[in-house]
């Protein structure tokens, strides 16, 4: 409710045209308004003639409906968004979310559902000595490891140890790497966890093991390896689903002329699965929090850009795009940070602010012409401009 009403107290830089318009517009008809008097004056007409008709140029004048135009139309789009879980945060956001050319969409928690599972545990037969439960062995080393992470895909990995019933064991020195992977010390042994790039700096990788990674990324599942010291213990697949409403919000971006690009931090094949599943334009992969504002910054010198995303690090790229639009059930520095939120957390709602903002622009270029068509055609009438043609004079 503070969020709308203090959208409606904001002024659209539309707005500010009209009121410098309204500002040179009193004084100009009051300047006809003398302009007139003294003109009938000299043509010899009354001074009752002349007053009333200098008298019927200020009361038909209509100043207000200049300054009305845009603050009544933005009121009208604040209240039609909100009722729809639409919020945005300033007139500015409104007017500008229709001006939008590129849409950048962050995938996880915005294009996917951001509650991946545990799909495949594939362990390194060569790390684990017996014939036990190789693949619970692994998820025992993954979910110790990961139970400190906030990562969307480390409560996958901690949701299938719970459900599988795995015991979870202290790590110590446990430390993230920046969209890489963690490191932590689990009975004395340093575990790396993360992508390929980052665990095969530190062990050797099999072709196998590699080809397999392969399979998943295909697949659109994310392949997470885990090594112990120097020897690699296998590869948890996780994959994140996307949300029902993705591949139609994407294709209603697309209709409007606005073209759409995926941003993922996922290795390129598992990124292209999801951006092909979704429809999307273009896909970055490999983008690290950090790199999101950078790729952001590239894209607008494309156009004017709006970037949706959802968790902390989609922050700086929020704040950084001509549009920041936040996903509702994301972290609040995202809320924060953005111009519009969408409540409801669907992002079929961008294409629908997007067609708001157009509306609400339409409506106030139409309210402007209608200010403008009706003092063009009144004052000259009021002024008695037809008079001497037609006979035609205002009370």
């Amino acid at each position: 409710i503070q969020m709308v009403s203090d959208a409606a107290a904001t002024k659209a830089p539309i707005a500010k045209i009209a009121d410098r318009v309204s500002g040179v517009f009193v004084p100009a008809v009051i300047t006809i308004a003398i302009i007139t008097i003294i003109a009938w004056l000299i043509a010899g007409e009354t001074v009752g003639f002349a007053l009333a008709r200098g008298i019927s140029v200020l009361v038909i004048s209509c100043p207000c409906a200049l300054g009305l135009a845009t603050p009544v139309a933005i009121m009208v789009g604040n209240g039609k968004g909100a009722k729809s879980g639409i919020l945005f945060k300033t007139a500015a956001s409104l007017e500008a979310t229709g001006r939008t050319q590129i849409v950048a969409l962050d995938k996880t928690g915005t294009i996917t559902c951001g509650e991946p599972k545990v799909t495949d545990i594939v362990p390194d037969e060569t790390f684990f000595e017996g014939t036990g439960n190789n693949a619970g062995k692994l998820l025992a080393i993954a979910a110790s490891v990961e139970a400190k992470s906030e990562h969307p895909l480390a409560k996958a990995i901690m949701e299938r140890a719970k459900t599988d019933e795995i015991a979870v064991a202290e790590v110590t020195d446990f430390s993230a790497v920046v969209g890489n992977g963690l490191t932590a010390i689990l009975a004395g042994k340093m575990i790396k966890a993360g992508n390929l790039a980052f665990v095969s700096k530190f062990v050797k990788v099999s072709d196998d093991m590699r080809a397999k990674a392969v399979e998943f990324s295909k697949e659109g599942k994310t392949p997470l390896f885990f090594a112990a010291d120097d020897r690699l213990c296998g590869i948890i697949a996780v994959a994140d689903t996307i949300k029902e409403d993705s591949p139609e919000a994407v294709r209603q971006l697309k209709n409007m002329g606005i073209r759409v690009v995926m941003l993922t931090g996922d290795n390129e094949q598992t990124a292209n699965a999801i951006g092909k599943q979704a429809g999307v334009d273009e896909v970055i992969a490999g983008v690290l929090p950090d790199g999101k504002e950078a790729v952001i910054r590239k894209l607008k010198k494309q156009g004017r850009v709006a970037m949706v995303g959802d968790g902390i690090n989609d922050a700086p790229a929020l704040t950084r795009a001509d549009m920041g639009i936040a996903i509702g059930a994301g972290s609040d520095v995202a809320i924060d940070a953005a111009d519009v939120v969408l409540m409801k957390s669907r992002l079929i709602d961008v294409p629908a602010a997007v067609r708001l903002s157009r509306a609400t622009l339409t409506n106030i270029h139409e309210n402007l012409f209608w200010a403008f068509f009706y003092n063009v055609i009144g004052i000259p009438l009021a002024a008695g401009l037809w008079y001497p043609l037609l006979g035609w004079k205002l009370n």
